[in-house]
């Protein structure tokens, strides 16, 4: 009995391991379209695209009124080749998106800085699909001649909820929204 009860657990195990990354990937609905560093006066700017969609229950979500926040991340580290790649850079900025019931408009916020009302819910995720290149890295911040790993992911924030839809949002899948770590290697030029 006890054999058969052990190769029952091991094939649900089994089971259940081919199964877990199709699971996790399930609300994974965010494409990184394009992502790239560009050298500028300033520093270095972030130009990257997302392309998503936004399933019924976070539609939902926002016309009854909860806003919703969206973080892009910038990871930037040097191999090194004697110890652990160093972290040069960690950057983050959040898109909150939110909907007025009164005026029918919806307004998205940039990191708690630029704030803009849009007519349509498309409008306002085109600053979280498109945003506009964004001052990662002032001048002097990364080494010339280094060569950088890069790497960038944009994610559906679920730390900035309330605590209660917090704990709903961890068990939902339908809250689960983020893309894959975009990598790619960035050479700083002389200057």
């Amino acid at each position: 009995m006890t054999r058969r009860l052990f190769h029952l657990l091991s094939c649900c195990l089994l089971a259940l391991l081919v199964h877990l990354p199709l699971a996790a990937r399930a609300g994974d609905a965010v494409e990184t379209v394009q992502a790239q560093l560009e050298a500028s006066e300033d520093g270095y700017k972030l130009q990257a695209s997302f392309a998503f969609e936004l399933n019924r229950g976070l539609e939902d979500a926002i016309m009854r009124g909860m806003p919703l926040s969206f973080t892009t991340e910038v990871e930037l580290t040097r191999p090194r080749w004697y110890w652990f790649d160093e972290k040069a850079l960690l950057a983050s900025r959040t898109v909150r998106i939110s909907y007025n019931v009164l005026t029918r408009r919806y307004h998205a916020a940039v990191s708690g800085s630029l704030q803009q009302s849009f007519a349509t819910l498309d409008e306002a995720l085109s600053l979280i699909r498109h945003p506009g290149r964004w001052l990662v890295a002032e001048n002097g911040r990364l080494k010339a001649g280094e060569t950088y790993r890069v790497g960038v992911r944009m994610r559906l924030d679920v730390t900035q909820l309330t605590k209660p839809f917090q704990i709903n949002a961890l068990n939902n899948s339908d809250w689960q929204m983020a893309s894959d770590w975009k990598r790619f290697s960035f050479k700083v030029e002389q200057q």
